[in-house]
């Protein structure tokens, strides 16, 4: 067995039982990644812990050390964005019997909606692009699409969940954590695990989507924003100076490893000791990582930030690369927040809400691609975009173009990373309503990227309630081989 597997199986693993999980709340101190007085500055006397966000090798060389994740909450309509069906054009307006199960409950039959958009050939590989993304269909040539994605639940929360984490139920880490779990960061000064929201607001389910559930929280996501205020609270206090905040900060060490000198290998307390050492470091790095001062005209109008319709997406899209550059582990941008009419849940008029969203992201996703490209980062990041689910071909209600939500069939897609660009992989039906050809579950998606990422996701695992807990679940899942 070799030291990753020791790590992930075994020696963890029997810590965690004996030790009955008393390692789950490390807070902010894992949360901010490197941490020097649980790997080498421990109290004489008590247990050394190991860092658990310190960079570890991959159990095989891997083809990507990053992962940008774009969130597309509401649920995108595969057919009206990159999944094109001729038929459905004919049989606009028409009544058909077609089963679906979405929000509105199992239906036997509906009103068909005809894509609202022409779709035309892009790229080299001549792949059909609505004309809801003209600048993503620019880089379908760097892009593999997956087709026949399918999901257990057509609801938002449990489709959220299961996106993230694999599961229908919270409690679970997520792939973010799951990523930094088996390969640390390479960062001392900042997250290794990065969240950023919608200006409209999170998700459904909130911190859930971007939990390390029974893992420590350390491989948690950290909500970061792409503005001068990276993280709520950081900011040096009014009339403090630094050297003022070091010396309370030494004494405040000292007093703490006192109190922690007679109660050894209490992990919760060592972890808040070296919180404040950490938070410290984030004051100066995490404002340098937000701070687009340096970056040229050019590149800012690459990421749409020169447009006010864009440059909200466009900020956290530059920052990603930035964060990438730094070596931050997992990114994941949200479009669309929990808020009426501010995502992709577009249950009534489907070209109000997609040409909204859709020309909020085209720009910038675009930029992200072609700017990882040409600074040689694309080919060890890996893209994804997706939403928890997609869309059926009918129309929700009696009237307007609404679709309910499809988790039966929709698209996802991958770019980068040793990603196979300028392929698709997988079918729907005709109507776009079932996955039919070379089914994909969101379980193989996971183990993608963590097979991409140097991680077998049939091997990495986590002990916990007397299992060896997996990403992929127990039965395992097989990544998208043809897309390596």
């Amino acid at each position: 067995m070799n030291d990753t597997n020791a790590f992930c199986r075994r020696t963890r693993r029997e810590f965690l039982w004996e030790a009955g999980a008393g390692f789950g709340a490390l807070g902010l101190a894992g949360m901010l990644n490197s941490d020097p007085l649980l790997a080498n500055e421990a109290p004489k006397g008590l247990t050394k812990f190991v860092n658990p966000m310190a960079p570890k090798k991959p159990m095989y060389p891997a083809k990507a050390k990053a992962v940008i994740f774009l969130f597309m909450y509401g649920g995108p309509s595969h057919v009206d964005t990159f999944d094109h069906k001729p038929e459905l054009y004919k049989l606009d307006g028409k009544t058909i019997p077609v089963k679906t199960f979405g929000r509105g409950g199992k239906k036997d039959g509906g009103r068909v909606v005809g894509p609202k958009w022409k779709f035309k050939p892009c790229g080299k590989s001549g792949k059909l692009v609505s004309d809801l993304f003209p600048h993503v269909g620019e880089r379908v040539d760097d892009i593999a699409f997956v087709h026949s994605m399918y999901a257990e639940s057509p609801i938002h929360g449990s489709g959220l969940l299961m996106m993230n984490s694999g599961r229908l139920l919270s409690g679970s880490p997520c792939l973010g954590s799951w990523v930094t779990y088996g390969l640390g960061s390479e960062n001392e000064n900042l997250p290794g695990f990065v969240v950023m929201l919608d200006n409209s607001g999170g998700p459904i389910n909130g911190p859930k989507n971007w939990s390390s559930g029974y893992m420590p929280a350390a491989y948690q996501g950290v909500q970061l924003r792409a503005d001068k205020t990276p993280i709520h609270d950081l900011a040096v206090p009014e009339g403090t100076t630094r050297e003022q905040q070091r010396l309370l900060l030494d004494r405040l060490k000292e007093k703490n490893e006192q109190h922690l000198a007679s109660r050894a290998d209490n992990s919760e307390l060592m972890a808040r000791i070296a919180s404040y050492e950490l938070a410290f470091k984030m004051q100066e790095h995490a404002p340098e990582a937000v701070d687009f001062t340096k970056e040229t005209a050019e590149t800012k109008a690459l990421y749409g930030i020169d447009d006010k319709k864009t440059e909200d997406f466009g900020r956290k899209c530059l920052l990603a690369r930035r964060l990438v550059e730094r070596g931050v582990r997992f990114i994941q941008i949200y479009s669309g927040g929990n808020h009426n009419d501010h995502n992709w849940d577009a249950h009534g008029d489907l070209v109000k809400n997609h040409t909204l969203h859709a020309g909020a992201t085209d720009k910038p996703i675009a930029g992200l691609l072609a700017d990882l490209k040409r600074r040689g980062l694309l080919d060890s990041t890996i893209v994804i975009w997706s939403g928890e689910f997609g869309r059926q071909p009918t129309a929700e209600y009696a009237q307007g173009t609404g679709r309910d939500h499809n988790a039966y069939g929709f698209t996802s897609w991958l770019a980068g990373g040793g990603i196979k660009g300028g392929t698709s992989v997988g079918t729907t039906d005709e109507l776009g309503n079932n996955a039919v050809d070379d089914r994909f579950h969101v379980k193989n998606l996971h183990a993608t990227v963590l097979h991409q990422m140097g991680l077998d996701p049939n091997k990495l695992a986590y002990f916990y309630g007397g299992l060896d807990q997996k990403l992929v679940g127990v039965e395992g899942a097989e990544p998208i081989k043809q897309i390596i």
